[in-house]
């Protein structure tokens, strides 16, 4: 693992698309460490008990039916960039088909490096994920979902914020567990978000900007994150707000790369859908109760739209009467 392999990996970039996939894996690979799978046998019991108490916990609470995915695996950060360079390569490929350049070879290597720089920091922060696999085809014998725990970054954090590791995996895997809960119960969930994030990423590459795509997208993952939100605070064992907050501060002390970073890669953006949709959902349960709140998922068009993020009382007029 060193920088230099990561630069070599980069300038043999080659291929005759705009970015080279390989070289994106192994460059970002080459600059990340894996960590350790060394997992005790108490630990591997406790992945599988804290995801199956979080499923059940979440069918109690949200009273929504919903399966886990068969793909849970428990990995290491180069195995969490493996499983997610199909994913980028999916959602950029409306992109690649419409690239031009006049010197192809260039703009291969700066597009492979900007790649590999983003899988390099995600692979070495993502803690958990519920991967909804947006775009993949499943006549190609993909799977429909998945959910992955990145053991070392859970295992440093943990340390990092003072926290009990046990706790802390524990609620990272109720966090994602609610996400499988929400496209389980809603079916359309993802072609939803897949249809606007195509007409986005093509009109990007066209020269243009579908606001509307962009808005739409946005709306949907904020009701995504709030109504996660609201699951873990009914579902989790626990108050959890030391943990929260301790995450924040660990953000806010980031050096000023790393928030350059996180902010090209929207993280920023992520935290507010959090906190917007988390306000949102507050106040619908606080009218009419978390069966209220679970109307969001009933078809598309119970979505709130953008306005009606910032005042629910006209989401519940339309939707509920």
């Amino acid at each position: 693992m060193s920088i230099y392999h990561s630069v070599r990996a980069l300038t043999e970039a080659s291929g005759d698309g705009p970015i080279d996939w390989a070289a994106v894996a192994a460059a970002a690979k080459a600059s990340t460490e894996p960590g350790t799978l060394d997992l005790m046998a108490s630990e591997q019991q406790g992945y599988a008990d804290d995801v199956r108490d979080a499923r059940d916990r979440v069918r109690e609470v949200g009273g929504v039916e919903f399966d886990l995915p068969e793909q849970i695996e428990v990995q290491d950060r180069h195995h969490w960039i493996d499983a997610n360079v199909a994913t980028f390569e999916r959602v950029m490929r409306p992109i690649e088909d419409y690239a031009q350049g006049l010197f192809p070879g260039v703009a291969r290597v700066a597009n492979t490096g900007s790649m590999a720089l983003a899988l390099s920091f995600l692979g070495g922060n993502v803690l958990g994920q519920y991967d909804p696999l947006l775009l993949a085809d499943p006549d190609d014998g993909d799977q429909d979902h998945a959910l992955y725990f990145v053991h070392p970054n859970i295992g440093r954090v943990a340390e990092e914020l003072d926290v009990n590791k046990e706790r802390f995996r524990r609620w990272i895997a109720f966090h994602e567990v609610t996400h499988a809960a929400e496209f389980g119960a809603a079916p359309w969930l993802s072609k939803h978000l897949e249809t606007r994030m195509q007409r986005g990423i093509e009109a990007l590459a066209e020269g243009d900007l579908d606001r509307e795509a962009f808005e739409e997208l946005n709306v949907a993952m904020t009701a995504v994150e709030g109504y996660a939100e609201l699951l873990m605070d009914e579902a989790f064992d626990e108050e959890y707000t030391d943990l929260r907050e301790k995450l924040d501060e660990r953000r806010q002390g980031r050096g000023p790369l790393t928030r350059l970073i996180g902010r090209l890669l929207g993280l920023g953006m992520k935290r507010r859908q959090y906190v917007r949709g988390k306000a949102f959902f507050t106040e619908v349960v606080a009218d009419r109760g978390i069966e209220g709140a679970s109307a969001v998922w009933r078809s598309p068009e119970h979505l709130p739209t953008d306005e009606e993020l910032d005042e629910p009382q006209r989401w519940l007029a339309r939707v509920i009467g």
